[in-house]
């Protein structure tokens, strides 16, 4: 896998077909990119999970915070790193643990020896990526402000209800 990037068709697959982000790093503070990032999943239909050892037992959007991923009950598709690459390894290592199906490194985040170990355990990786960022620009939304989503549109994208709008991710 080249992890200087990625298809569309790759992360728009990922997107897709996962239902539940951890999000390592969460932050309950408004103005922290993982609280963006939280705040829009959920708002997207999916579970999303925060994980911050700081926060455990408070809640974050309404949403319990674990220590860490051993401690989730229910199933983890997405372990979403807001953590330095030097962390990333350990999560990896306990994605794989917990049997989740990817690991995503946030913007500014890449562990190449994490990403192998992933690979080998049959995990997909994205790294260096924000999954917000990814399905605003793969369903249309960036557009809106003004962003090139290398799609040329006049028309707004079609939004689902609330609770199924990650189904929707258009092909382009």
């Amino acid at each position: 896998m080249n992890h200087d990037s990625y298809s569309d068709d790759y992360i728009r697959g990922i997107l897709n077909s996962v239902r539940s982000f951890a999000i390592v790093g969460a932050s309950a503070n408004t103005v922290r990119p993982s609280y963006f990032v939280l705040k829009y999943l959920l708002d997207k239909g999916y579970t999303a999970i925060p994980v911050n050892p700081g926060k455990a037992g408070s809640e974050i959007l309404g949403q319990k915070v674990y220590a860490s991923l051993r401690d989730i009950s229910g199933p983890v598709d997405v372990v979403d790193v807001f953590r330095n690459a030097q962390a990333a390894l350990g999560i990896t290592k306990e994605a794989i643990e917990i049997g989740a199906k990817v690991v995503w490194m946030q913007l500014g985040v890449r562990n190449d020896e994490a990403a192998g170990l992933a690979e080998e355990a049959g995990l997909k990786v994205v790294m260096n990526c924000c999954p917000k960022i990814e399905y605003a620009r793969l369903s249309g939304e960036i557009g809106w402000a003004g962003v090139n989503s290398r799609a040329i549109s006049s028309a707004r994208p079609k939004l689902a209800p609330k609770g199924v709008q990650h189904r929707i991710l258009r092909e382009t």
